[in-house]
């Protein structure tokens, strides 16, 4: 919300006294809410980037002379903002014993005597204390208001006379006590889903009930559906699912052929990854005869199949992806679908949604057109056996294979000069025995074969996107499914130049869009087998927005596009299902589709998205950690990745394995959390562990229960913010002698 005194912003430098009177005022407005950088700038109409160091000395000398508060890092709000003795809130709990209440993004303490064991989510009502000199604000919950569903995955632990669940969440310190009657079968050892159902303010402990018994603990089974339900997804089917499914048939009748394209003749295959089963895009390739090629993008039909508000859109729509964990694919679909009916396989007739485009020698689309259509894939490629084609001129379809090369890579090349981010990070793979155990580790990259893939999919969505939402002038466009990527907060990407600038790399953050992207690509290519690539590829990605679904379209800026939306994979994204059932409407001249109904599904489906992410990088972690256990004692160089109050991480290079060097083993100091510099640096000696440094480490202790692994630092050696007096010092187990001298409380993590 801009001030409402309208002031115009002059070129010429603001006077401190009137910038400091316009920040008071905004924030004054707005008592109750916090604002960063941006958003005062914004609101009080001072946009331009001379005034952007301007604005932020003044809020730091607002905080510093105590006329505002920085309730979080880069959020300010009016010091005198109001605030009832009662309030309402998310309460957080912590294992730790660190609970809190989150009240317009400000967190307040709350004892564990005064939560009513109100459990993580839970929206209460809670009483704030006065802010008193040199003390926090504390709260106490008055009444849990809405709680929230959940369950606790853990082990279960029984005794004669007792049982109960001790669980792996870090929201719960507590174990579960459970009535040896509501045990369901389970037996000491099991990994188990429990509900707390009582809690009551006299009982240290929580009661509750078993809902599954997932398996024996330590079974790579029973451990990949716990992580699927600590997260709420799902890892079984229901029943009445598979049976609707089961009764789908193909259903390709000379009469529905002749409503569709027929490309049955016309050379089609596809490339996917050797493990594939769903097959659900397809590319085709023919020349015309003005000399041009005609590239075919072709989807599975999947919502010829899968009807509006069917059992079986029901569960796709709840589920809104498949989820891809380190063993398996848990599939959106029922298996008779995504493996079977809808998959392109070869040498099947097969209905399809395709983008079909005409381009010329220099991959410019010269005419386009979408429908449906019916395919006959000759070819299924693995990406390997496409990657050797274009290296080498020969194999099956090789003129076909190196035309969609020659064409992907112009149309990759225009991507980039547009201003297209080149975000190219290598992905850690496991090789699995027939018990799940990790034997070893490999890396996924992405070569020309991948990109080609990736590059006829863009085009398809990005046109896709275009067809319904560029109108002409004085016409309003549908509502559609946009896939939309934000502009970065200028902060984030500011602090990323400044980390980058450590290693030698010089990004200007001031810049336009395009000109900050070419600087991030340029880096990007630079450190390209550096060691601090990874961890600079990662940071790169985190100063970015989240992409997500919705109605609203304001652009894609990683891929440098004004539209763009998902068409090409409706098997394992509901959006995409979306995407083909409002193209088809359109198409029939329908009305345009509910904008609320259809935003809500978007909201679901980019949550169900980032959980199915959180899932997989939980097992990526439980596998690392897996897989490190037969490694303890051994030493391997790494990367700080990552600094907290707690420790630093370290990334291996050789593997890419994460670890914490908790500030508790580095004895040689006491060491403190210096979050602008991301680092921890001694109080006494002012050594520092910064994120970039190269460092020694031997593994140390491996939780599987926390997925945590533990290094201990050997040496730091070529650390340019250690004194050299200072390097290759032994710490912490490798130096019992020395003691910390520190207080218990600060070591927990």
């Amino acid at each position: 919300m801009k001030n409402n005194i309208p002031q115009k912003e002059h070129s010429t430098r603001l006077k401190k006294m009137d910038l400091q009177r316009r920040i008071l005022d905004f924030l004054e407005q707005q008592k109750t809410q916090s604002f960063n950088y941006k958003q005062i700038a914004f609101g009080i109409d001072v946009t331009s980037k001379s005034h952007r160091n301007d604005i932020i000395n003044m809020l730091d000398d607002l905080v510093a002379a105590e006329m505002i508060l920085e309730v979080g890092l880069g959020k300010y709000r009016a010091k005198e903002a109001p605030r009832a003795a009662e309030c309402e809130g998310i309460f957080v709990r912590r294992s730790n014993g660190k609970n809190a209440v989150i009240i317009d993004e400000q967190q307040i303490m709350v004892a564990e005597r005064n939560s009513m064991h109100a459990l993580n989510g839970d929206r209460v009502r809670v009483e704030v204390s006065a802010a008193r000199a040199g003390a926090d604000q504390e709260a106490k919950v008055l009444e849990i208001l809405e709680v929230k569903d959940q369950v606790f995955i853990g082990t279960l632990n029984v005794e004669k006379n007792y049982a109960a669940v001790v669980t792996d969440s870090k929201f719960l310190a507590a174990d579960i006590v459970i009535p040896r009657h509501q045990l369901k079968g389970g037996k000491a050892g099991d990994k188990v889903i429990a509900r707390i159902t009582q809690w009551s303010d006299d009982q240290m402990n929580p009661r509750g009930e078993i809902v599954d018994i997932l398996g024996r603990k330590g079974e790579n089974t029973a451990e990949m559906h716990a992580i699927l339900a600590e997260f709420g997804l799902p890892y079984k089917y229901p029943e009445n699912v598979e049976k609707a499914a089961s009764k789908i048939d193909a259903g390709i009748t000379p009469e529905e052929v002749a409503k569709r394209e027929d490309f049955r003749g016309v050379t089609t295959f596809t490339i996917d990854p050797r493990d594939a089963k769903d097959f659900d895009d397809a590319l085709s390739i023919r020349q015309l005869a003005n000399g041009n090629w005609e590239v075919g993008v072709h989807i599975a039909d999947v919502t010829h199949y899968v009807t509006p508000n069917s059992t079986i859109d029901k569960e796709a729509r709840q589920r809104a992806t498949s989820v891809y964990l380190v063993d398996r694919t848990i599939p959106m679909l029922p298996e008779h679908l995504s493996n079977g009916i809808c998959s392109l396989r070869p040498n099947e007739e097969k209905l399809t949604f395709s983008a079909i485009f005409e381009l010329d020698k220099h991959a410019n689309v010269v005419n386009y057109r979408i429908g449906r259509t019916v395919i006959k894939s000759d070819r299924r490629f693995t990406y390997e056996e496409a990657q050797e084609i274009i290296e080498t001129g020969k194999g099956d379809f090789a003129q076909e294979v190196i035309t969609l090369d020659s064409l992907a890579k112009q149309l990759r090349r225009r991507r980039y000069d547009a201003g297209a981010l080149e975000f190219d990070r290598a992905e850690v793979r496991f090789e699995i025995d027939k018990d799940g155990k990790p034997v070893s580790v490999y890396f996924k990259e992405s070569k020309d074969a991948n990109k080609l893939i990736e590059e006829f999919m863009l085009l398809a969505n990005l046109t896709v996107a275009e067809s319904i939402g560029k109108v002409k002038d004085g016409k309003k466009a549908k509502n559609f499914v946009y896939r939309v990527h934000d502009n970065p907060d200028p902060e984030k990407i500011s602090n990323f130049a400044q980390i980058a600038s450590r290693f030698g790399y010089k990004i200007n953050p001031e810049g336009r869009a395009k000109e900050v992207n070419k600087g991030l690509n340029r880096l990007l290519r630079d450190v390209k087998g550096k060691g601090e690539e990874n961890m600079l590829s990662i940071l790169a990605i985190r100063s970015m927005a989240k992409a997500v679904y919705t109605t609203d379209n304001v652009g894609h800026y990683g891929l440098a596009l004004d539209y763009y939306t998902h068409f090409t994979s409706p098997i394992r994204r509901y959006p995409d299902m979306m995407v083909h059932r409002l193209l088809a409407k359109y198409a029939e001249g329908g009305r345009s589709a509910d904008k609320l109904k259809l935003e809500d599904q978007c909201r679901h489906s980019s949550d169900m998205e980032q959980l199915a992410a959180n899932a997989e990088r939980s097992s990526i972690r439980y596998k690392q950690v897996e897989y490190m256990q037969g490694k303890m004692g051994e030493i391997y160089s790494g990367v700080i990745s990552g600094v907290t109050e707690w420790g630093f991480y370290v990334e291996l290079d050789e593997n890419m394995c994460e670890g914490l060097v908790p500030v508790r083993d580095l004895n040689d100091d006491y060491y403190e959390l210096d979050e602008k510099n991301f680092c921890l640096i001694g109080r006494s000696h002012h050594n520092k562990y910064t994120l970039g440094d190269k460092v020694k480490v031997q593994v140390a202790r491996a939780d599987l229960d926390r997925k945590q692994l533990d290094f201990a630092l050997i040496s730091d050696e070529g650390n340019p913010n250690k004194p050299r007096r200072e390097r290759n010092r032994s710490h912490g187990r490798n130096n019992p002698s020395r003691k910390s001298g520190r207080g218990k409380g600060r070591n927990k993590k």
